[in-house]
């Protein structure tokens, strides 16, 4: 059977054990739990290194992408963020092959020629996610996005974020439809909603899984798929080896899929 990369969003095991620990300490996890790739949270950092850290996982064989809660294009700003090249600069530091960021208020003033050519000089490469917003988050303006980028040609692929779209009440069927051939990295998350009506990211179910297999029918083949809910136990090795081995396994040719 064959098996695919995955990798792990830091921010799945609570950000107040990732703070106290610091998240170089979950390195060693990831590697031994069999993960491809670790997502370095800039909003959970606290006294890491970037020298020690990007050593540790190379170290380690592992991939780093740098997830940041920036959003690509401020409002009414024609130019994007004035934070995208520190943060990319940042990024590199810590040895991240890629900085994940969220789209922020693009509209058909935005300079993609402008972003392009700030990109072409840097390292890291760009992943835009539909988050939670309603700027970033609903399947229009993430299409006029990356529209304008395909016509570019900029070097920009997306993060697609199965849960995300609940947030604003958008399919995410129809999002995968629209814009699966855009996809380099996708976030699992299943979705629960509380008693007091907000949503929360839970581990998925059986049904979870089978519609996020369904949804890599549109998007390329092998893609690198990430946890980000919650893995908490007294064992987080153990733990994350079996999502790592479940993600891994998950294509749209996978029928039986096993149960973590």
């Amino acid at each position: 059977m064959s098996t695919f990369p995955v990798s792990i969003s830091l921010s799945s095991y609570g950000a107040d054990l990732v703070r106290q620990r610091g998240q170089g300490s979950f390195i060693e996890v990831l590697a031994k739990a069999g993960a491809t790739r670790i997502e370095l949270r800039e909003e959970l950092l606290t006294l890491e290194d970037p020298v020690s850290f990007s050593l540790a996982v190379q170290q380690h064989g592992l991939e780093c992408v740098f997830s940041s809660p920036l959003e690509l294009w401020d409002a009414g700003q024609s130019r994007p963020n004035p934070q995208l090249i520190p943060t990319l600069q940042r990024a590199h530091a810590f040895g991240a092959k890629w900085l994940k960021v969220s789209l922020g208020y693009f509209t058909e003033h935005c300079d993609l020629q402008n972003l392009s050519a700030c990109l072409d000089q840097q390292p890291v490469r760009l992943l835009v996610e539909n988050d939670q917003t309603s700027q970033g988050g609903r399947i229009e303006p993430m299409l006029r996005f990356f529209d304008a980028v395909e016509q570019q040609q900029a070097p920009i692929s997306m993060t697609f974020d199965i849960g995300n779209w609940q947030w604003q009440d958008q399919s995410a069927s129809t999002a995968a439809r629209l814009l699966g051939r855009h996809v380099s990295y996708l976030h699992c998350k299943g979705v629960a909603r509380r008693p007091d009506g907000k949503l929360i990211a839970i581990p998925p179910t059986a049904t979870d899984l089978q519609g996020w297999a369904d949804l890599m029918n549109h998007m390329p083949h092998g893609l690198t798929r990430a946890v980000e809910y919650p893995l908490q136990g007294n064992d987080l090795t153990w733990l994350t080896r079996q999502h790592v081995q479940v993600l891994a396994r998950l294509s749209h040719a996978q029928q039986e899929l096993s149960h973590v």
